[in-house]
């Protein structure tokens, strides 16, 4: 059996920009990685680096669904669902769900934490970027 994760924050944009931000190659190195491979599509292998520790690793884009939801494949057997809930005030809610925790895996709180922790982290740092202009990436301090 597996276990998911999820993690939820408000940002006060328009889901449209909050999806751009992700799927552009050059906005997503403003809050999360330094960089993506190319812009993300479905059925494409992309990408992500993290330059400032020397690392990288390859997503596959399952399902995108403009301003709505993101769908992607990381980590071995691990599935990623971003959705994008906007109320009528230019406010959404994201909402970051990972799927392929192993439930009798004797690290799995340790795994469960850590996962969230760099999810809570990501949304922190994308709030930042499309409120604010801040970039806030690559600062967490392990």
């Amino acid at each position: 059996m597996y276990v998911n994760n999820v993690t939820k924050m408000k940002i006060r944009k328009p889901a449209r920009e909050i999806y751009e931000a992700f799927v552009d190659p050059v906005k997503i190195g403003n809050f999360w990685f330094s960089s993506s491979s190319e812009r993300w599509a479905e059925g494409k292998t992309i990408t992500l680096k993290y330059e400032e520790y020397n690392a990288q690793g390859d997503i596959y884009v399952k399902e995108l669904r403009e301003n709505e939801r993101i769908v992607f494949e990381w980590a071995g057997d691990h599935t990623v669902t971003i959705t994008f809930k906007e109320d009528d005030h230019d406010l959404t809610v994201v909402e970051v769900i990972e799927e392929g925790f192993k439930e009798n895996d004797d690290n799995l709180i340790d795994q469960l934490l850590d996962n969230k922790e760099g999810w809570v982290y990501m949304l922190s740092c994308l709030k930042g970027y499309v409120e604010y202009g801040a970039d806030l990436r690559a600062s967490l301090v392990k």
